[in-house]
């Protein structure tokens, strides 16, 4: 049995990714900072699926618990197949304007956890030659959105790390998408006035993923964008 690692597994994209993965047989660990959102999933999908799963809650705007869940993934009875760096956070505002916190709270979650979780899982994949990373970016990791300095910045540089991930692994057997969503719906969407057929579904991001990591290992998705049909957010 493989598994899969997937960050922020309880909501949105996450939760479609650990459902999707968990589906087709993997074993699931996830983290989330809410112990009882994770003992819910793992209800969840212990009772549909039957595979193990593994959860630690954490704080990935933390560098220590960031490492601490890394250390217990490293800990557990299998290797690591995937690994879905896709807890991210979303605030506004502008350069100008915004708390100096905005900035660095983004930063730590959406770039720093990233870079922490990856450096520590990682080497285990190149030493068996095989498995897969994906890092969830965002549309707006190549275009710009006026009051979004430090999302686009965070998402820029998320995307700018995984290129060069993708290069620096491309010999040893291990593949790195970097994966760009657009508008897609979940939590974060609710009660807003916006009709639910123009937003993605988390399912779509989720299979999408997995189709990419179905491709045999003479293949590689290196960039992954999905928009919704009927236009962007």
């Amino acid at each position: 049995m493989k598994l899969a690692v997937i960050t922020g597994g309880t909501k949105g994209i996450g939760k479609a990714i650990v459902h999707h993965f968990a589906k087709h047989g993997f074993a699931i660990a996830t983290c989330a900072r809410s112990r009882q959102d994770l003992e819910s999933l793992r209800e969840a999908i212990t009772a549909e699926y039957g595979v193990p799963f593994y959860s630690l809650p954490t704080n990935l705007a933390q560098k220590a618990e960031t490492k601490a869940f890394g250390a217990f993934v490293q800990t557990l009875p299998l290797p690591v197949a995937v690994l879905v760096n896709n807890a991210g956070i979303y605030a506004s505002g502008k350069f100008l304007e915004e708390d100096e916190q905005n900035f660095e709270q983004l930063w730590q979650v959406n770039v720093a956890s990233v870079y922490y979780l990856t450096r520590l899982l990682a080497p285990a994949m190149v030493a068996q030659s095989e498995g897969h990373i994906f890092n969830i970016c965002s549309v707006r990791s190549q275009l710009a959105l006026v009051d979004n300095t430090s999302y686009c910045a965070s998402k820029f540089a998320l995307y700018g790390m995984t290129k060069v991930l993708r290069q620096e692994l491309q010999p040893t057997g291990v593949r790195v998408t970097a994966v760009l969503p657009g508008a897609t719906y979940s939590h974060s969407w609710e009660g807003v006035d916006i009709s639910p057929e123009r937003l993605m579904r988390a399912e779509d991001v989720a299979e999408a993923i997995y189709g990419a990591y179905c491709l045999s290992p003479q293949a590689v998705v290196e960039e992954l964008t999905i928009r919704p049909q009927l236009g962007d957010l």
